[in-house]
């Protein structure tokens, strides 16, 4: 790619491309690409001048150019990585629309005589008295209804230049609040999008994992129990409860069998189905999400509801007041003065805008927040439940070694062991994969179908001959496997200090996978921060053995923990917390905690952990630190404290501003300006980043 350098100083780069100016994708496809390279800071690409401003780490010029002069519009990979929206069309949109809104409000202002000025303003005010009358006519008191008594009053007094200066300001809030409420949206959006690089493509009736992109409509890919199906499509074998939550807000799982049409982005929560892929490129599953998040009324914070009323409840206060101060005094200026100040604006903009920046923020610090209201419930909560495996401790566990019976061979029991455990992604599963690669155990399926047993399993057959592995409950109790005689003493041996998956093959104990998960080490000082923060109760649950759990929860501190429970049994405690009138969190990563992350006020998911889990949470954190739990209530917190200030200064301003022009110091005009600019302000600032301010 050829290129000017047309500005450096040290550590930044202004570049101009050899073009006039760049499309939106191509925009975004270069903006991408400069992010990537290590060591840049930050980078901004300005589609309409084709330059770029690049911020770095000292002595990486020659690295950033080299980069660029190997960039290419063309570069596949690239194209994959980049989602088709990237919100640049957007705001281009709206800040098109704003300076549009300016430049027509300086010329009508400047350049349009006084008689037009006047035919203009009364022609735009039409708008806004409709949608006040049309409230009345529905026995509505609404902010609108206000609006509309001001702007007639106004221009009923030939004040026309109080009229237009309301309906700019007006406009303008208008426009800010739908723009920054759309890219909110479309922020969240993009990242609850699916990013699914592999998935299982049937080829003649084998299971072969391919990357998505080598997924074409017509072709056949199979989806197992705890995986999210990765395209639309229509179901020709096999049966599978399917969780539609993210599409569709249902709690409960539909049932898809032969000639059913599934969705990208629901998640399998029980059976195994195979589809015929209809949308390859999954392009509609963006539009839905947007979809899903403006329509939910689940999503919606208590906040923004409250707000809303109270901005509703307080318009017959207003217009009660101009009433009585013009039978009072009648002066129409002081009762004017009322109606150009309202409470409502204010409190319907700032409140949405607060929640809305501060999902925005999460999703800075890579904290996926799916509604308003699961920050105020963070907010709120008291108690907090950790799953462990792939939670407390590291996402990815590591097998210590493979103990083996009957002098079967380790790397055989490992293969074989990978081979059924790909094909349900877990944190136990990923460190038998794993083992497997750095060994170089390359195998082909060797298994007829496999059969998933949440939080027990996985059984297959392999030659005639029934394998599983498992937990030691599914082995030898559910299972009845046997421990081979000469193996017992072999058996009595193994390590405690790791944790162990049995696989017994044709009903005999054939080889024990000892696998060590470390904790992490900032989980000890995660607990404690986060109780600092407000929560009192901090559990931990594990399927685990009382004597790990115990370790476990006596290095981290928690308050209470529960060892050996199953999936049910972590639903149940959500529950049972929440119906002693506590606010429960939840934080899990496995296939078997998506009941309790459902139970729970919110669900926390690790990124890393199950597909199931992350879509049926409420909140997804990434793997890699937990300090970010500290971050979200963090942010929460500062919201419920952004909230209660907003509160505080719109009804003391207002009311000081109707007080004052009441009493005849200020003229409706400039109480009108007061009041749309305080609300622009409080906006803006609620706009803002939390963590910045003092807690």
């Amino acid at each position: 790619m050829r290129f000017i350098v047309k500005h450096e100083i040290k550590g930044r780069l202004r570049i101009h491309l050899d073009r006039r100016q760049l499309t939106l994708r191509e925009a975004d496809l270069f903006c991408c690409a400069l992010s990537l390279i290590p060591g840049v800071k930050e980078v901004k690409v300005y589609e309409r001048t084709a330059d770029a401003a690049i911020l770095y780490e000292d002595g990486l010029r020659s690295v950033i150019i080299g980069e660029i002069r190997r960039f290419s519009f063309q570069d596949e990979s690239l194209c994959e990585l980049v989602p088709k929206d990237s919100g640049r069309a957007l705001n281009r949109e709206y800040k098109e629309k704003l300076i549009q809104r300016v430049v027509v409000r300086a010329f009508t202002k400047v350049f349009l005589p006084v008689p037009f000025r006047a035919v203009y303003t009364a022609v735009k005010s039409a708008g806004y008295i409709v949608k006040g009358l049309r409230c009345l006519l529905k026995g509505k008191l609404t902010v609108e209804v206000l609006d509309a008594t001001a702007i007639t009053v106004s221009i009923a007094r030939l004040d026309y230049n109080t009229a237009g200066s309301v309906m700019f300001l007006l406009g303008i809030g208008e426009l800010l609040e739908e723009w920054t409420h759309k890219k909110s949206v479309g922020d969240l959006a993009r990242s609850m999008s699916l990013n699914i690089e592999k998935v299982w493509q049937n080829v003649n009736g084998t299971e072969v994992l391919v990357p998505v992109s080598r997924i074409r409509e017509g072709d056949l890919v199979t989806v197992h129990v705890g995986s999210v199906i990765p395209l639309d499509g229509v179901v020709v074998t096999g049966e599978a409860m399917v969780n539609q939550a993210s599409m569709t807000g249902e709690s409960i799982p539909v049932k898809k069998e032969p000639d059913t049409y599934v969705y990208a982005g629901t998640a399998v929560e029980e059976g195994s189905i195979t589809i015929c892929v209809k949308k390859a490129a999954g392009s509609t599953r963006f539009e839905r999400i947007v979809k899903m998040i403006e329509d939910s009324e689940k999503l919606k914070s208590n906040v923004e509801g409250k707000a809303a009323a109270m901005a509703d409840a307080l318009v017959p206060w207003s217009l009660g007041g101009t009433v009585l101060t013009w039978l009072l005094t009648r002066n129409v200026t002081k009762a004017i003065s009322i109606l150009m100040v309202d409470f409502s604006c204010a409190l319907k903009l700032a409140m949405p805008l607060s929640v809305l920046s501060a999902m925005r923020e999460a999703g800075s610090y890579l904290v996926t927040v799916k509604g308003g209201v699961y920050l105020e419930s963070v907010a709120e909560a008291d108690t907090i439940v950790f799953d462990k495996t792939g939670t407390l401790t590291k996402a990815r566990p590591v097998v210590a070694g493979v103990v083996t019976f009957e002098e079967r061979d380790e790397d055989e029991m490992l293969r074989i062991a990978a081979c059924l455990e790909e094909h349900f992604p877990h944190s136990m599963a990923n460190a038998v994969i794993q083992e497997s690669v750095r060994r170089g155990l390359i195998h082909e399926e060797m298994h007829s179908k496999v059969d998933y047993i949440v939080a027990h399993g996985i059984a297959s057959y392999i030659g005639g001959e029934r394998v599983i592995i498992g937990s030691h409950h599914f082995v030898f109790e559910d299972e009845g496997s046997v421990i081979p005689e000469d193996g017992r003493e072999q058996y009595e041996s193994l390590p405690t200090e790791y944790s162990h998956l049995y696989m017994a093959v044709g009903g005999r104990l054939a080889a024990v996978i000892c696998i060590i998960d470390p904790l992490r080490e900032e989980a000890a000082s995660v607990v404690s921060q986060l109780r600092a923060l407000g929560l009192s109760k901090i559990v931990m649950m594990t399927g685990d053995s009382d004597r790990t759990a115990r370790a476990i929860a006596h290095k981290v501190g928690v308050d209470e923990y529960y060892s050996e429970v199953l999936p049910e049994d972590k639903a149940s405690f959500v529950e049972a917390e929440r119906a002693a009138g506590r606010k429960v969190i939840m934080v899990g990563d496995g296939i078997n905690d998506s009941p309790a992350l459902s139970a729970a006020d919110v669900g926390i998911a690790i990124s890393e952990g199950a597909e199931i889990a992350r879509e049926i949470a409420d909140i997804t954190i990434s793997e890699d630190a937990l300090d970010q739990l500290v971050t979200l209530k963090r942010i929460s917190n500062a919201l419920m404290v952004r909230v209660n200030r907003n509160y505080r200064f719109v009804i003391g301003f207002n009311l000081g501003l109707i007080l004052l022009g009441v009493n005849g110091i200020l003229a409706p005009a400039t109480s009108a300006l007061l009041h749309n600019t305080s609300t622009l302000m409080v906006s803006l600032k609620s706009m803002t980043n939390l963590l910045e301010q003092k807690q």
